[in-house]
């Protein structure tokens, strides 16, 4: 049985010309970047290299304001907490939304426990926030604004370029959570006003456990991991230079794709979308319906439980999700959707559907057709199913 991948928001394939890229810094050039002797410089030069990639597929003026980590959620963590211990006597209020990933999420958490005082803007019925409401919740202390560039759960595009202006207006450091959005939407720094920016190299064709954190010049940040001079002595660790080529070289090959890989993913959502509303009743898109991320579908299914849906799919050989993977194993109705306002019986039927560069039409219909099938089925053993 052939299967059909459709939870790229959760992770991609590794691209076979970021692997060819790669792999000569495993054995060929083992230097630490690190070291004065000639193959430390050489991976010194690899590195700032890359560096200067990533800085240009996001727009920043100067390549040192791209510090590379281990993950997002590493990225997340430092510009939160390494920000608000560094300005904690400018202030304490934090400003975010109840429906960002666990990783600001659980670091606004920490923070609150910690002294610091966190405004959680709510969404609207699409899991946007208002720009309007977040300038209401703006006190004289606030220090910082971090909203999710586009939602993971159910793929709606934030307004980041008015936020961005926003906090430029009011003097406040403005952090956006762009892993899912890098690689996939057109983003730049300075245009948007983004003062620090959180990426996965994961979610855009290269490895796991590889990212990086933008991070404007001039922001003051207290180091989240201590032990070294690294990364201008900013991040301790030996550099992961294999990873780091990986993640520059996937980046600069998506941002050189984008456009058409949108087009393409885009035409694939929504022919997907307008077949799962025409052949399932009471199915419903969680998320705005334009303003989403391009290959990104979220929709309930009302009256079935998502963990019934996503094993008779994982059976017909088909792979997707019913939300972020960081919250997988969760019975709990997602808090996402819930903060959009579906209630938890909706929200508890809710499948994430999320495609990448090899998904097909025809893998599209084919899934869909047995969705089809799956929900007659489960319907007619369902005690709330009405018909």
């Amino acid at each position: 049985m052939e299967k059909i991948y459709l939870d790229y928001s959760a992770t991609t394939y590794v691209d076979e010309e970021v692997v060819k890229a790669m792999l000569p810094y495993f054995n060929r050039y083992p230097g630490n970047p690190s070291g004065v002797y000639s193959s430390g410089r050489e991976a010194k030069a690899v590195v700032e290299n890359c560096r200067q990639l990533v800085a240009d597929c996001l727009g920043a003026k100067n390549k040192n304001e791209v510090y590379f980590t281990s993950c997002g959620t590493e990225s997340d963590n430092w510009a939160l907490k390494g920000y608000a211990w560094a300005n904690r006597d400018k202030g304490k209020h934090i400003i975010t939304t109840n429906s960002e990933h666990h990783a600001i999420k659980d670091t606004c958490g920490f923070l609150e426990k910690n002294g610091f005082d966190v405004t959680y803007v709510p969404v609207d019925e699409y899991g946007m926030v208002s720009v309007e409401d977040i300038k209401k919740a703006i006190r004289d202390d606030t220090i910082l604004i971090s909203i999710i560039f586009a939602n993971n759960e159910v793929g709606t595009i934030n307004p980041i370029a008015e936020i961005g202006a926003l906090a430029k207006e009011k003097g406040i450091v403005f952090h956006t959570d762009a892993v899912q959005a890098a690689g996939h939407i057109h983003i730049n720094v300075e245009e948007m006003n983004i003062d620090m920016l959180s990426m996965s190299g994961h979610k855009f064709y290269a490895p796991k456990g590889i990212g990086a954190l933008y991070v404007r010049n001039g922001i003051k940040l207290e180091k989240l991991i201590h032990g070294g001079a690294q990364e201008r002595n900013r991040r301790s660790g030996t550099e992961n230079v294999p990873y780091i080529v990986g993640m520059s070289k996937a980046l600069d090959m998506a941002c050189k794709r984008i456009d058409e890989e949108t087009k393409t993913l885009t035409e694939l959502r929504d022919y997907m979308i307008e077949r799962i509303e025409k052949a399932i009743p009471f199915a419903k898109l969680n998320g705005h319906r334009t303003k989403r991320l391009p290959g990104h579908v979220n929709v309930s299914l009302e009256y079935i439980e998502s963990e019934a849906s996503l094993l008779s799919l994982d059976l017909a050989g088909i792979e997707c999700s019913s939300g972020s993977a960081c919250a997988s194993g969760s019975f709990e109705p997602s808090y996402v959707l819930t903060a959009m306002g579906l209630r938890p019986e909706v929200a508890r039927g809710a499948l994430r559907f999320t495609m990448g560069r090899t998904t097909t039409k025809e893998q599209i219909d084919t899934v869909v057709d047995e969705l089809v099938k799956i929900v007659d089925r489960l319907n007619k053993i369902s005690p709330l199913y009405k018909g």
